[in-house]
């Protein structure tokens, strides 16, 4: 009995649709593939995400504001320099602190999120659809749960907003 149920978990541990983690990436995946769809390829997701962050806190600094998007400072700045070359915002040096850099969202970057925002709605909806309301609602709570509960695990863990 106890070598077929060590059979069994060493026989799922080879089963990759047994590995949260496999399955997180597929989800990820899936949900790239269908943020392009929906939302066209000006923004990548991480820009996406940056601009979103920024719109909610303008004339924070690059550290904190790749803190709020959970990605890591190097990233933050070459995402924000990307951006800066777009024209949807604008990075100033901060007068106290001359290492750091003050952003502030252009006129033309809330434009555009503003045209994104149907786009994130059906992005939301493709994602979800394969579940009822019930279990929409339940993975959503079990996942930001999953993300809340491991993100000190992070390379880049999300910042909390200072209140």
């Amino acid at each position: 009995m106890a070598t077929e149920r060590a059979q069994d978990s060493q026989g799922s541990m080879h089963d990759l649709h047994e590995h949260p983690g496999h399955l997180l990436r597929r989800a990820q995946q899936i949900s790239v593939s269908i943020f392009y769809d929906e939302m066209g390829s000006e923004l990548t997701p991480v820009q996406y995400a940056i601009l979103t962050r920024l719109a909610a806190h303008p004339g924070i600094d690059q550290v904190s504001l790749a803190g709020l998007a959970a990605i890591d400072t190097s990233t933050g700045a070459t995402v924000c320099a990307r951006l800066e070359e777009k024209g949807l915002l604008e990075r100033k040096v901060i007068p106290h602190n001359r290492r750091q850099r003050a952003l502030t969202i252009t006129a033309a970057g809330m434009r555009l999120l503003d045209t994104l925002v149907p786009g994130a709605q059906r992005l939301r909806q493709r994602l979800l659809d394969p579940l009822s309301p019930e279990e929409q609602a339940q993975f959503m709570a079990l996942l930001a749960k999953l993300v809340n509960e491991n993100n000190d695990q992070s390379r880049a863990p999300l910042a909390r907003p200072a209140a």
